[in-house]
């Protein structure tokens, strides 16, 4: 990433040195053609993508400007349009991208500029998983925090969900995202009202670092009220968006950014969705990316659960219900294995099954012959005395004036 240019001085001779090698002059005039297109064609626009993937990013620049494409590749285009019955209008496409041209050189100096920097298909910091996205995958991406992407997303959990979010969902949330925190996890949101926020709240509870994906600028925030989050978010992980800095955020943005919520980590847990919900289309790209996708249940009357139940229902999404079944999903087979409920331990789970059958046989009260209790246990009069001497002498039965019986402070 290109370092902000000093008009004197050392570190304006280290820029002009690193400029002066081919390589790097050319490294950082794709970095800036990338800029540019970022805001010249919306983010996942898979026309795009797959006019950087054919001619690369400073070529792809030059045709969006002048608003024209290679003869080729708009033959190219208009097939596969016409094979999958998809209207495509290249012309008035590619007239709107000519018509959203910013000088990439200006832009990509503002964004650093105002403390963010980018990360392009082909740094160390870029996190390959989103390679998956193919011709969806973003040009680039801004980040504003002090954690490094590729690091934070190599062991991370997506957590999204409702954001009206009930009481029971944001505490479910908030105990996933500490969880996971506490255990070396990071956990990546969409920094929303709700679920999202509460996921962000628990990893940083926990002091781990978490990822928030907006659907704008990393300038703007949005909602207004969580200004204090992002805050805290950028100081123990990162704000990211595919938007340049300045952009505001749109409706059909919030479904577009939820792809890459999904590819940047192992799995999504939605916690809480209805029946028409964000998070359901967050899940669904996780699923058509191979990733694992989980869903907490929750009560069967409320409408904030009815997409998760949904989820689990169909066999789309795996039941969770604690981080570490979480991560027994999502982690290292065999060392990341959560350990199996189970109840309390009980002082009669050590008896063996004769000795649990005699101590069935003893009323609680009254009292009763060491006869009946070897026909009550199904057993014969020597075992079931030397049963009973046992139970009385671990405190489980005593002996009345009559007969045998549960000592009654068990």
């Amino acid at each position: 990433m290109r370092e902000p240019l000093e008009e004197t001085g050392r570190g304006g001779d280290r820029a002009k040195a690193r400029h002066d090698v081919p390589e790097d002059h050319a490294r950082e005039e794709e970095r800036a053609a990338r800029s540019a297109l970022m805001r010249m064609a919306e983010a996942g626009d898979p026309v795009m993508g797959r006019l950087i993937a054919a001619y690369g990013p400073v070529s792809a620049l030059e045709q969006a400007r002048r608003g024209g494409l290679e003869p080729e590749f708009a033959r190219r285009e208009a097939e596969l349009a016409s094979a999958s019955r998809r209207r495509l209008d290249l012309t008035r496409l590619v007239a709107g991208w000519a018509a959203r041209y910013t000088d990439p050189e200006a832009l990509f100096a503002a964004g650093l500029e105002q403390g963010a920097r980018l990360v392009v298909p082909g740094d160390a910091e870029w996190p390959t998983q989103l390679d998956d996205l193919a011709d969806r995958r973003p040009f680039g991406l801004w980040l504003d925090g002090r954690a490094n992407l590729r690091f934070a997303c190599l062991r991370s959990v997506s957590i999204v969900g409702a954001r009206a979010a009930t009481a029971y969902g944001t505490t479910v949330a908030s105990e996933l995202g500490a969880g996971l925190g506490e255990r070396g996890w990071s956990v990546i949101s969409g920094g929303a009202y709700g679920i999202d926020g509460a996921a962000h709240r628990g990893a940083l509870a926990a002091g781990a670092a978490t990822v928030a994906v907006l659907a704008c600028g990393t300038d703007v925030c949005y909602p207004t009220a969580h200004e204090e989050l992002f805050r805290a978010v950028r100081s123990h992980g990162l704000v990211i968006s595919e938007w340049p800095l300045g952009c505001h955020p749109t409706r059909p943005r919030f479904l577009v950014r939820n792809r890459v919520i999904a590819a940047l980590s192992r799995g999504t847990v939605v916690v809480e969705a209805a029946a028409r919900s964000g998070a359901l289309n967050t899940g669904g790209h996780a699923a058509d990316l191979n990733r694992h996708l989980m869903a907490v249940p929750g009560p069967v009357t409320s409408e904030t659960s009815v997409g998760c139940h949904a989820l689990i229902r169909e066999g789309r999404a795996v039941c969770v219900t604690s981080a570490d079944e979480v991560i027994d999903l999502v982690g290292s087979i065999g060392t990341d294995l959560a350990p199996r409920p189970r109840g309390p331990v009980l002082p009669r789970d050590a008896l063996n099954d004769e000795t649990r059958r005699v101590l069935e046989a003893v009323p609680a009260r009254g009292g009763t012959g060491p006869a009946a209790v070897a026909v009550a246990a199904g057993v014969d009069l020597t075992t079931a005395l030397a049963c009973l001497g046992g139970l009385a002498a671990a405190g489980f039965v005593e002996q009345s004036n009559r007969g045998w019986r549960l000592r009654r402070s068990r």
